[in-house]
């Protein structure tokens, strides 16, 4: 696997996703037809367990979370930028999504939960926050931002 054959994977789904609101319903449909147990589910997963063992994936670390955006915004992946973090039993800094955010949560261990969610996809609309918390163990998590909108808050606050 590489990072390029991983792109692939991603601009299958983000072909999909193109043009659709970020909202409950998007999040319903993506864990009824990429959810867990489907193939798209199962590929993210394994590529991304494997992108972090070889070094390609979370090549950063600050605070205990290993992260690292892969792809940059672009044409080819229908404006998304594609990032991947390894969290265990923390929360992580206060951000905005000014064009809401997409999340793939692959616990590592059985019981972790992202944001109180399971195994599974989590959509936040537009202009939400939060603090990205895993608890209950281990979890990757891959984020699909719109145009690569992020903002970090500066107040430092934790949960």
């Amino acid at each position: 696997m590489s990072a390029m054959e991983f792109r692939q994977q991603v601009k299958q789904l983000t072909g999909q996703l193109a043009g659709r609101a970020l909202d409950s319903e998007l999040q319903a449909w993506l864990n009824r037809e990429h959810g867990v147990g489907s193939p798209t589910y199962s590929q993210l997963r394994q590529s991304c367990q494997r992108g972090v063992a070889e070094g390609w994936l979370c090549e950063r670390e600050a605070a205990g979370i290993r992260y690292g955006r892969i792809f940059k915004p672009d044409k080819e992946l229908n404006g998304f930028s594609v990032d991947v973090v390894d969290m265990n039993d923390l929360a992580g800094p206060h951000h905005r999504h000014p064009n809401g955010e997409i999340d793939l949560i692959m616990p590592l261990d059985d019981a972790a939960e992202f944001d109180a969610h399971g195994a599974g996809w989590l959509v936040y609309p537009p202009d939400s926050t939060h603090f990205p918390t895993v608890s209950k163990g281990r979890a990757l998590v891959l984020y699909l931002l719109p145009q690569g909108s992020i903002e970090f808050t500066k107040t430092g606050v934790t949960p």
